[in-house]
């Protein structure tokens, strides 16, 4: 077998390298992937001939037209994002040369030799924050609450908030693989997996509330809540489209909104929720609850913090793709729909909590996560957090590093490593 490579002219001066096999008679030439670093086919082309020069003549007509057809795509700025390849043999593993997409990577996990330092520091955070849901205790004591002392509006706002929280995780247990397809930092691969887990661990977190704390005929009104209330109906739908459309549709544009959208997922839309059970555990309500919820809000961090640093690693390594005003008003619209639900969900009759605390509370949130990304506030008059109060509940042992800064400080091993399962 003989192997060697030819460089076939496309148009506008560019030429593309092709690897051909002559092997018993016959010629076999096989593309490349990328092309301007851009993925300018969707496959690659193959073709096979009986000699050399009808092998070039036919390579030559197959790739002008794929050419032009990416010529097209370049200029409607919606050229498409390749995907990471499982395992490829002549991949570059070289640290210097890689970037977190669009790069040649062998698919090898080698963990000893890794770009991305944050990634390594935040996998060590996110194992050993391991918990199982299972283990926290006097949800039972939560179950005679919900009956007893809850007011009804409280349990509508209870059942609305873990159904939309149910939503979040799920969608992001399903959709977190497809982000992951287009990462080519093994380092970063691996952090995405683990967060994968805890989505799935989350939602099973949610299921062991209803299942202990909800009467049996009630859970399925409560996963299903949607189905019956509007609001949040149109807001699952409004977290849903921009994924689906990145799935249907993986350009680097969509690519681009669905990071920003899962940004702005883990890091704003599950916090209004979260506040509710903070205000519940300082009435002294649904206390069991309002621990599981110091739990996920601790692995949330953590998936804050990895978006956050893919963020900034895409803007400095692909400034083109980066959309400031895309970013903008991706997060007005957050803001927006995510006042519209709280408003609508938690109202006014929870104590310590209403309209014009959910309005601060979110301007300021965004404000602080923009800043996390390293641009300017779109609120800027919003600079303090109304439940501030509320943080002293919150379990500091299981935060024991700055998430914002991205920088381990000092953390210890979680419970259930050490071998105490009593959470």
């Amino acid at each position: 077998m003989k192997q060697f490579t030819i460089n076939i002219p496309v148009g506008d001066g560019k030429q593309l390298e092709v690897n051909v096999t002559f092997e018993n008679g016959i010629y076999r030439a096989e593309s490349k992937d990328y092309f301007d670093n851009l993925l300018w086919a969707r496959e690659k082309v193959i073709i096979s001939a009986n000699n050399l020069e009808e092998l070039i003549e036919k390579l030559e007509k197959e790739l002008k037209n794929k050419w032009q057809e990416h010529i097209q795509v370049k200029e409607k700025k919606e050229w498409y994002i390749p995907r990471r390849k499982l395992f490829n043999p002549e991949g570059d593993d070289n640290l210097q040369e890689r970037r977190v997409i669009k790069w040649n990577t062998t698919g090898i996990f080698n963990l000893n030799n890794v770009k991305y330092w944050r990634a390594k520091q935040l996998y060590n955070v996110m194992i050993w924050n391991f918990w199982i849901p299972e283990k926290v205790k006097w949800l039972p004591e939560d179950a005679k609450q919900y009956l007893e002392v809850l007011t009804d509006a409280e349990r509508r706002t209870y059942d609305g908030i873990i159904s939309f929280l149910t939503f979040l995780d799920s969608i992001q247990t399903m959709n977190l693989p497809n982000i992951n397809d287009y990462i080519t930092a093994p380092e970063i691969n691996l952090i995405l997996a683990i967060q994968t887990y805890q989505e799935a661990i989350h939602s099973q977190s949610y299921a062991t509330i209803l299942e202990t704390v909800v009467p049996a005929e009630k859970r399925d009104k409560v996963y299903y809540f949607w189905r019956d209330d509007e609001y949040l109906l149109e807001r699952n739908k409004f977290i849903w489209w921009i994924y689906q459309d990145f799935i249907d549709n993986p350009t680097d544009r969509n690519f681009f909104r669905t990071v920003i959208w899962n940004y702005l997922l883990e890091s704003i839309y599950f916090y209004n929720g979260f506040a509710f059970f903070d205000t519940m555990a300082d009435l002294g309500k649904m206390v069991a609850s309002q621990r599981m919820i110091n739990y996920i809000r601790r692995d949330e961090l953590t998936h804050v913090t990895l978006f956050a640093n893919l963020i900034k690693d895409l803007r400095r390594e692909f400034p083109d793709m980066f959309d400031e005003d895309l970013v903008y008003e991706m997060f007005k619209q957050a803001v927006d729909w995510e006042i519209r639900w709280s408003t609508h969900i938690i109202g006014d009759w929870i104590m310590g909590m209403n309209e014009e605390t959910i309005d601060k509370y979110t301007k300021w949130l965004a404000n602080e996560r923009l800043n996390l990304i390293w641009l300017k506030p779109l609120y800027p008059e919003y600079t303090e957090n109304p439940y501030k109060h509320l943080e002293r509940l919150w379990d500091h042992n299981l935060e024991k590093w700055n998430f914002f800064e991205s920088t381990v400080t000092n953390y210890t091993q979680a419970s259930a490593l050490k071998g105490d399962w009593n959470f």
